[in-house]
């Protein structure tokens, strides 16, 4: 189990409506494993990756003057596995603490965000659809709120919703848990935005500012 830091503020229905453009049912389809880098294999340890295949169900909500429609499938970099003393044949499952690992057979409802190809210092990351963090993936599967697969075990909306940590702290997730999607949907349409989202470039630009 591993700690990871989120990439914008996700924990209530404010931060979806303020930082994603897209809010998406996803069932996990496929996988691959992403290979370690030479650097690691010859240091004996490191991380196999993997690229998970989503495919897109259902739009629940989408922000209003969002320059980006929806993908109908999404290749999502998921956490992988860590290998020790050169082992790569049997490597330790990795989980992020209260995250899914999103895993082929299980759906998923994502709040989703389009960010253009960025550029540092010569460095490209490429365009990409990019979650919001821990708060912004829920396990969906029977089309129930919380129910299915989370940190790599199947759990139930009542079990995802009742640690000791979300009953103190329970943000949107933990509120709809157990509902279905029309709960979370009323949630967002009542909730305010809390700041002035960047708005990102064409998604269909073939042009770059890299050089």
């Amino acid at each position: 189990m591993v700690e990871g830091v989120d990439h914008l503020p996700s924990e209530t229905a404010a931060d979806w409506v303020t930082y994603a453009d897209h809010v998406v049912v996803v069932s996990a389809v496929s996988e691959v494993s992403v290979p370690p880098s030479q650097t690691e294999l010859d240091r004996g340890e490191g991380i196999i990756g993997r690229t998970v295949t989503l495919e897109v169900s259902e739009v629940l909500w989408s922000r209003d003057g969002t320059l980006v429609a929806p993908p109908a499938t999404w290749d999502y970099s998921a956490i992988g596995a860590q290998f020790t003393e050169g082992n790569t044949s049997e490597p330790f499952e990795m989980a992020l603490h209260e995250r899914p690992r999103v895993e082929v057979g299980h759906s998923y409802v994502m709040a989703i965000r389009w960010e253009p190809e960025r550029c540092e210092d010569g460095e490209s990351e490429p365009a990409q659809w990019r979650g919001l963090g821990e708060g912004s993936e829920i396990p969906y599967d029977d089309g129930v709120l919380g129910n299915g697969e989370l940190e790599g075990e199947i759990q139930s909306p009542q079990q995802f919703a009742a640690t000791e940590e979300n009953v103190a702290f329970g943000g949107l997730e933990e509120q709809v848990a157990g509902q279905s999607a029309d709960a979370l949907v009323a949630e967002l349409e009542t909730a305010t935005p809390t700041a002035t989202p960047e708005v990102p470039v064409d998604a269909f630009s073939a042009t770059s500012d890299c050089v």
